[in-house]
């Protein structure tokens, strides 16, 4: 399919699959732009063909929109690609969904109720390493991280953390409730879920990742880091008010860990995401298995299931970078997007932004929550 490139003034582009333009979606990303955002890339790929286009900045002081395949920190879109792995795991025998976790790793005093279905989906009760968050406002501290404790976590950025640790950490807290009692969103399930991976196969979740996601769907953008500091060229850059307002670009992601370390580019999550729902990934039980809710947030294994069943999504933000990924249930959809901006532990611009974000879903699939 031909693509049209059409110069914008600030040095920034806007692409338009077939020569049709979509005026209407760049007035969008404008928009999210205007709710506070520094800089934004859009890829929607549907009947019409597929869109690109960016707004925004790339960094501060500058005058170029963010690239429009540039390198993201991902955040929580990280989970949606644990969880492909771990069931992928399950559909080669290696355990299976409703194994006790604790009979896989023993050496942390885990409730042996909890199975590898409730770390995915979020159902297990273990205390959040980043911080609780308790519905009458009280939150319950963990590690230094951008929302809770963000000063001290700039100031120990580039501190390594291991995944032990964080999960030690997790368990010395009283859990939130019992195991698959109720849902509440955990970064520790997915450090578990890593661990899991490590301890079965004998190999990084890197390379278990690049040898069933990556490597087949050819995500040569997307890289999933443990200490390394730096991101590939090109990138946005990402920025933390503290104090004063600091590019935050660089840091050790190993305190999020596998809740959400990835890298990836807009281009690699449409891939992705539609290669898993397209059933190219999973064999088409677990598939379903993944896509099925459960009753209070809406959430399967490792994605959001919205609007009837009919948006599968799984959105991320971390540091200053976020990432936006929505689909149909068939893959035959895609919105992709990301993010860079100014982060801070008030998050004073969530509501304007999430607002900006719910027209441009509703713009591109009739409709979503």
């Amino acid at each position: 399919m031909s693509t049209m490139i059409t110069a914008a003034a600030d040095g920034g582009a806007v692409l338009a699959a077939a020569g049709r333009d979509r005026p209407e979606l760049q007035q969008l990303i404008e928009e999210i732009v205007d709710s506070g955002i520094l800089g934004v890339t859009l890829r929607v790929n549907d009947r019409s063909g597929e869109w690109i286009g960016s707004a925004g900045l790339g960094e501060l002081g500058g005058t170029a929109r963010p690239p429009v395949n540039g390198h993201h920190r991902v955040g929580s879109n990280t989970k949606t690609f644990t969880a492909t792995l771990v069931l992928q795991l399950v559909a080669e025998g290696r355990f299976g969904l409703d194994d006790s976790v604790a009979n896989h790793l023993p050496g942390f005093g885990l409730d042996p109720r909890i199975t590898v279905r409730m770390l995915l989906q979020h159902t297990s009760g273990v205390f959040n390493f980043t911080g609780e968050f308790f519905e009458d406002g009280t939150i319950v501290s963990g590690i230094p991280n951008p929302q809770v404790l963000g000063d001290e976590w700039v100031e120990k950025r580039f501190k390594n953390y291991e995944p032990e640790d964080l999960v030690r950490l997790a368990l010395a807290k009283p859990p939130r409730f019992e195991p698959g009692a109720d849902w509440s969103y955990s970064n520790t399930n997915y450090v578990l879920a890593r661990l899991l991976v490590e301890k079965v196969t004998g190999r990084s979740v890197a390379e278990e990742m690049q040898r069933l996601i990556l490597g087949p769907l050819g995500l040569t953008g997307t890289v999933a880091p443990t200490t390394e500091t730096d991101l590939p060229s090109p990138y946005a850059h990402a920025y933390y008010r503290h104090e004063k307002t600091i590019d935050v670009t660089r840091h050790n992601p190993s305190w999020i860990s596998s809740g959400g370390n990835m890298i990836s580019t807009s281009r690699d999550l449409h891939v992705f995401i539609s290669a898993l729902l397209g059933g190219r990934l999973l064999p088409a039980a677990l598939l379903a298995e993944m896509c099925t809710p459960e009753a209070k947030a809406g959430y399967g294994l490792g994605v959001f299931v919205q609007n009837d069943g009919k948006l599968i999504t799984h959105n991320g933000g971390i540091a200053g970078h976020g990432a936006l990924m929505y689909s149909t249930p068939d893959g035959s959809t895609t919105l992709t997007a990301t993010l860079n901006y100014v982060d801070d532990a008030a998050m004073s611009l969530a509501v304007p932004f999430q607002q900006a974000t719910q027209r441009l879903v509703e713009a591109v699939f009739g409709g979503g929550e």
